[in-house]
């Protein structure tokens, strides 16, 4: 059973009880009132016999065949004695089978009043005993039910068709409700279904509603949105990634087949081709570390811990100064203490202390500043072109100049991943004097000083 038949079948049901239930109730309070309308005419019918009024009793009606003690046609009584259970009096003949134990109770006083129906003769009747105006007798009026059962009998059949057509109107209804309140998962299902089949990730649900179902299709958006972005970062990471591994590989190959032909045959020129060999290596091995490093969650891996980030940069200079011994490397910085995971950090301090020795000078100065959360490193070089500014944290850019330079043009770009990952950010400024200034800012934790 599919949803939409649940939500119809429900929606039809609840109508149909609420029908059903309208229409007893409607039968209950018709049988009530024609009930008190009775018990009102037998209540007053034997007040009447009980303490007739000046004269005797009214007598019937002229021309009419009224009881000779009620004076009513429509309701009839008799005068029970409770000393042998006998009718002392009636308005025309005594109905001695109306004389029923709770009769008898009344007329001796063993109860106050009494009420039942009974059926004499084919006739359905409604009894109202009363106590006697003499000790020991009782009055008893009664009255027939025809009127009141035909009546019962067509409200009956009348809200019978009533609630039938509650029950049919209920189920248009809950068909109507079903499709109408289910369009926008049909349409979410659709849209679903149709990227599950194409893999278009482009296609959006239309959300014009502020209630659930609206929220729903707004979010599902927000995750096509996020799944198409994320799809076409890996496509470009895998070409970016396939061309700047072509380079290196062809020249691999070129060296590895001249040394296969046992060329070249001076042994500095040999000694060159194998020095290219090695640098393409490790080319190579950088730029596989730092796809890695981009590529895996290191959220969920590794653990967050208390992180001296002073530390982290005198870590990260010390190599510095053995990977540019012609560049001087200058701290300035007091004992930070921020919350993240120390690998990480460590790695985009020593990417950013890369890129600024890379650009140095021989004899120049880098500036390294650490306190409150936050690293800034300043260096000398040339600087970054204005029209470069956009494109410094992208993947695989590399500026015109740093060309043939060794890197693989992902140092950067795994700074800024760091930076956000730990709820933070980097950022490039234009110093005056030239050069290059990069903050970068640890956030998500608040810094100890």
């Amino acid at each position: 059973m599919t949803f939409s038949t649940r939500v119809a079948l429900l929606t039809a049901g609840a109508v149909a009880v609420a029908a059903i239930g309208a229409a007893i109730l409607m039968y209950f309070i018709v049988q009530t009132q024609l009930l008190t309308q009775l018990d009102g005419t037998l209540v007053e019918a034997a007040a009447s016999v009980r303490t007739p009024p000046r004269g005797g009793p009214p007598g019937p009606f002229p021309g009419s065949r009224g009881n000779v003690l009620t004076g009513r046609a429509d309701v009839a009584a008799q005068i029970i004695n409770s000393t042998n259970g006998t009718v002392a009096r009636a308005g025309e003949q005594p109905i001695v089978a109306l004389v029923t134990p709770e009769a008898e109770a009344v007329a001796n006083g063993s109860a106050k009043e009494a009420w039942f129906e009974t059926t004499l003769e084919g006739s359905h009747l409604r009894v109202y005993v009363v106590p006697g105006s003499q000790t020991g007798t009782a009055v008893e009026v009664w009255g027939p039910m025809t009127s009141i059962d035909k009546a019962l009998a067509e409200t009956r059949v009348r809200l019978g068709l009533v609630a039938l057509v509650g029950v049919l109107v209920a189920g248009a209804l809950g068909t109507f409700v079903a499709r109408t309140a289910l369009a926008p998962v049909r349409r979410l299902t659709n849209i679903v279904e149709d990227v599950a089949r194409t893999r278009d990730l482009s296609q959006r649900v239309s959300a014009g509603s502020k209630d659930e179902l609206g929220r729903l299709a707004t979010q599902f958006n927000v995750m096509l949105g996020e799944l198409e972005t994320s799809l076409r970062s890996q496509r470009q990471l895998v070409a970016d990634a396939s061309h700047e591994l072509r380079t290196p590989l062809t020249s691999l190959r070129t060296n590895l087949e001249l040394l296969e032909r046992g060329q070249p045959t001076d042994p500095a020129e040999r000694a060159h081709v194998i020095a290219d060999l090695v640098g393409q290596m490790e080319r190579l091995s950088t730029l596989v570390s730092d796809l890695i490093d981009l590529a895996r969650d290191e959220k969920t891996q590794l653990v967050v811990e208390d992180v001296r980030l002073d530390q982290v940069a005198e870590d990260a200079i010390a190599e510095m100064r053995l990977r540019y011994p012609n560049v001087r490397f200058e701290l300035d910085g007091v004992a930070t203490t921020v919350q993240g995971v120390r690998s990480r950090i460590l790695r985009a301090v020593t990417n950013l202390l890369d890129n600024a020795g890379k650009w140095s000078p021989a004899g120049g100065a880098v500036e390294v500043a650490v306190r409150g959360g936050e690293i800034t490193v300043r260096d000398h070089g040339p600087g970054i072109a204005p029209e470069d500014e956009q494109r410094v944290f992208d993947r695989f850019w590399r500026a015109p100049a740093a060309r043939q330079l060794p890197g693989s043009g992902l140092g950067l770009a795994i700074v800024k991943d760091v930076a956000e990952t730990h709820g933070g950010r980097v950022t490039f400024e234009r110093p005056s004097g030239g050069g290059a200034f990069f903050r970068l800012r640890l956030g998500g934790a608040t810094a100890k000083t």
